[in-house]
């Protein structure tokens, strides 16, 4: 197949080869991060990619679900791709590799043990960047929609009558 990618003007060969595998988890390119197997992909323009990626990594570690794909943590820290955060998430992500190398790790993206991982950002926790993350992902991770019915919620009901005629005594486990 010799697609060429409109964008970048590579043929999808040309893009397979130049991506670099970042871990087991994420492909790291150019300007994109995507995940091990291509379902998905993210361009970005102001953080670098191998920062993007770090951060996909550190939204699950902070909040993780086994049962979310890669591309929701994704979507919920895309917003920090941006000029005027951009230095803020290198200096970040600069910190918590340190942290890393501090613990006998290349980088915070190449620690393979999700305990090891916590540990470094225990480590963390009272950074101005840590909590900027982890409050970020309250809302990035958990308003999008796509992710309630994976969690049981079904969303508002003031529009359909509220919850004491929707939903409120549907206690068929007793």
């Amino acid at each position: 197949m010799t697609e060429t990618l409109s964008k970048t003007g590579m043929t999808r060969r040309e893009l397979l080869a130049r991506s670099v595998a970042v871990g087991a988890t994420f492909v790291v390119g150019a300007d994109f991060v995507a995940g091990n197997g291509a379902a998905w992909a993210m361009e970005t323009t102001a953080v670098k990619p191998e920062s993007m990626a770090t951060l996909i990594q550190m939204a699950r570690d902070i909040y993780p679900h086994d049962h979310l794909a890669d591309h929701f943590y994704a979507t919920a820290v895309k917003g920090y791709d941006t000029a005027d955060s951009s230095q803020e998430i290198e200096d970040g992500i600069a910190a918590l590799d340190a942290a890393a190398r501090g613990k006998g790790h290349t980088d915070y993206l190449s620690i393979g043990w999700e305990s090891d991982r916590v540990e470094v950002l225990q480590g963390m926790e009272e950074s101005a960047f840590f909590q900027k993350i982890r409050g970020g992902l309250v809302t990035g991770l958990y308003n999008q929609k796509e992710v309630w019915p994976l969690f049981g919620y079904e969303g508002e009901s003031y529009s359909q009558g509220g919850y004491v005629s929707r939903g409120f005594d549907d206690i068929n486990w007793l």
